[in-house]
């Protein structure tokens, strides 16, 4: 087998086996039990160390998923291959309370290769939200008419699952300078919410009270569509400003949610509320200055409109066969984010391979999307580092591991919520070789 059938071989051996990889790993918040779960941050190695900025990026031997204008510069002769994942430890804790968690997460993983002049193509599976938590609540609730002791009520929250992203998208250069493109997306997933409240006393189980179980379960298939454009000027000699924009279609998701209820007595309520998610309208722009192929400062903003979002909800009624099951908004507000990001390579071309090594920082701080109990959930903000370092010592060859480095805090507006901070470690294979050279010699 060639080369070349061989690295296809191993991009389809990858996109059929992410998916279960991402379905049983990567997320442990209570902040996930919200909406459609927590959403993905969707850079990627050679960014995710820049804070994420994404708009003004544009390479030849990179996929810059974030701006599908920026697939036009893919060097005619350059096949690309990226994949990454992510090993994180989480320290959590509310009031006195703590605990510390381990996190394996993919990340993602995508190839992009020019089609014709000034035509890229590129195909990749990412997630775009997970859910994962476990956790229980006390609290003492009435007193026994019969024993006179205290009644205390579990309530156990636990859910799983998420949303997976296969998209495609093409970048075109119909001007100099001035670059559209398009990724169109399918997503699937599963959201699973359960929520189970018992009664005790004194550690035992209390048969006088009915435990109550709760399921609500989603099953995910829907679509995204986002369009991007970019301008690249020279402004002097060495340097070039290339800016970019992105857009969203934000729309309801015409899938169904189910809601099962049961009690320890047999008692079992089932509703059911269709378009009960929906995907936000987002909108994102950003600049980037080069300098002489070896300095790059990109910044970024991004909005999120997730108050305009509907999720379902439970309306209970007077009798317990009143209740209902709907969607409505109040669970989201709108989201910003600003992201500011550098790179450094001494010398892309240098025979010495410390020259080669692209060194990369960034920095992000991001307003919560999260309404909690009629509360503003977790505004979010954090630091990064890495290295791009190329994978032989051979000039010309633009293969780089990207090892990173990451810090995030989430700090709540209200003391009585939890707070969390994420050490990461980024690890990614950016493959970027010529493909399509035509030898004289074989």
């Amino acid at each position: 087998m060639n080369r070349h059938k061989c690295l296809l071989a191993i991009f389809l051996a990858a996109m059929t086996a992410v998916p279960a990889m991402a379905q049983s790993s990567g997320t442990n918040t209570s902040y996930s039990r919200f909406g459609v779960g927590l959403t993905a941050d969707q850079s990627q190695g050679f960014n995710r160390s820049m804070g994420g900025v994404a708009q003004g990026l544009r390479y030849g031997n990179r996929v810059n998923k974030q701006n599908p204008a920026s697939y036009s510069a893919i060097d005619s002769l350059t096949f690309i291959f990226d994949v990454g994942i992510s090993l994180q430890r989480a320290f959590m804790h509310q009031g006195n309370a703590s605990q510390c968690v381990n996190n394996t997460s993919f990340d993602y993983v995508n190839m992009g290769f020019r089609l014709a002049p000034h035509l890229g193509f590129s195909l990749g599976f990412l997630p775009y939200s997970s859910i994962g938590y476990s956790f229980d609540s006390e609290r003492k609730v009435t007193t026994d008419a019969y024993t006179q002791q205290s009644v205390t009520q579990t309530a156990t929250y636990s859910g799983d699952g998420g949303i997976h992203e296969i998209y495609a998208g093409i970048g075109w250069e119909p001007f100099k300078g001035v670059s559209i493109g398009v990724n169109a997306s399918y997503l699937w997933g599963n959201l699973h919410h359960f929520l189970s409240q018992s009664f005790s006393e004194n550690g035992t189980t209390n048969d006088n009270y009915n435990a109550l179980h709760n399921a609500y379960l989603c099953n995910v298939k829907t679509w995204k569509l986002e369009a991007g454009l970019q301008y690249s000027t020279k402004i002097a000699k060495e340097d070039f400003l290339n800016f970019g924009f992105t857009a969203g279609i934000g729309h309801k998701i015409n899938n169904d949610a189910l809601m099962l209820r049961y009690t320890s007595n047999g008692d079992t309520i089932t509703r059911t509320v269709d378009k009960a998610y929906q995907l936000p309208m987002t909108y994102s722009a950003g600049v980037a200055w080069n300098h002489a192929d070896r300095l790059t400062v990109a910044l970024d903003y991004t909005y999120e409109g997730w108050a305009a979002c509907v999720t379902p909800r439970v309306v209970e009624g007077t009798e317990t066969t009143n209740v209902r099951y709907e969607a409505g908004t109040g669970d989201y507000k709108n989201r910003h984010r600003i992201n500011a990001g550098v790179e450094y390579c001494p010398s892309r071309y240098h025979r010495r391979y410390g020259k080669r090594i692209n060194y990369r920082f960034g920095a992000f701080y991001a307003t919560p999307n999260l309404m909690i109990n009629g509360q503003s959930g977790p505004k979010e903000f954090g630091i990064s580092a890495g290295l791009g370092l190329p994978i032989m010592n051979v000039i010309n060859r633009s293969s780089l591991v990207n090892f990173g480095l990451q810090w995030v805090h989430r700090a709540p507006g209200n003391g009585s919520m939890i707070t969390e901070n994420y050490y990461g470690i980024k690890i990614g294979l950016t493959f970027s070789e010529s493909w399509f050279m035509k030898w004289k010699f074989q």
